[in-house]
């Protein structure tokens, strides 16, 4: 079962370089091409096109593959989570 994981959520996944981090750009239902392979992805299992944080690099993985990351300090929450202004 896949894990729930939308758009703009800070994930991690292993690498041959290690860990890395970065955010949800789209998730994806159908199968599609990219970087030259095709990705079997759909609604009951989807994928999911991440950019790194630290490189201009787009990745692809699974749900399995990805562990959400807690948003930290310094990062932008979603408006809706914001505190009511004073």
């Amino acid at each position: 079962m896949a894990k729930d994981i939308d758009v703009g959520d800070h994930v991690s996944w292993n690498s041959e370089a290690g860990r890395v981090r970065g955010t949800v750009q789209k998730k994806i239902t159908s199968e599609i091409k990219f970087k030259g392979y095709t990705v079997r992805a759909s609604k009951e299992e989807p994928q999911y096109l991440i950019q790194s944080d630290k490189t201009p690099h787009l990745a692809m993985h699974k749900g399995s593959a990805l562990r959400r990351l807690r948003a930290a300090a310094g990062r932008k929450k979603h408006p809706s989570r914001r505190a009511p202004r004073a």
